[in-house]
């Protein structure tokens, strides 16, 4: 016996079976896009306190840009934090450029050489550049201290 099942009870079983993870991430996505700021705030918040990067990185987006909420440059900082140290390049390059500035955490070029560093291992020519160009404003001790770090994290 042959099922025929149409595209749309297809797709409809593929995201049920890849989790609520999927479903929400819609969801945050779907509210954003329609201007829903406030949902979008709440599913993405649940999913980036359970680890999802890209839920850390939409939430600090919110932050940062004031989107539905007051600026919030240190928050932004701490849910770029999050997805960074779990490896996600895109926030890699946006905490590098946080500390770069001083939006939201201490200036510190150390800190942004490193994470730029980490975002252009992964790919990013952006963050490459960003770091080749960062040594121009440092001291030849902040710069020694970032190549010390990099060495001892290898």
């Amino acid at each position: 016996m042959r099922h025929r099942y149409s595209a749309a009870t297809v797709l409809f079983a593929l995201l049920l079976s890849m989790g609520p993870t999927v479903a929400d991430l819609a969801t945050a996505t779907g509210a954003y896009d329609g201007g829903d700021y406030a949902t979008a705030f709440r599913e993405w918040r649940a999913l980036g306190k359970a680890g999802d990067t890209d839920a850390q990185i939409a939430l600090a987006g919110l932050y940062r840009g004031g989107i539905g909420r007051d600026v919030d440059l240190t928050r932004a900082a701490q849910w770029y934090a999050r997805a960074a140290l779990a490896g996600d390049p895109v926030a890699q390059l946006n905490l590098a450029e946080m500390y770069e500035h001083g939006w939201g955490v201490t200036r510190d070029n150390v800190a942004a050489f490193i994470w730029y560093h980490r975002a252009a291992a992964q790919g990013s020519d952006w963050a490459a550049n960003r770091r080749d160009r960062l040594p121009k404003r440092m001291n030849a001790a902040e710069l020694a201290a970032a190549r010390k770090r990099l060495s001892k994290s290898k």
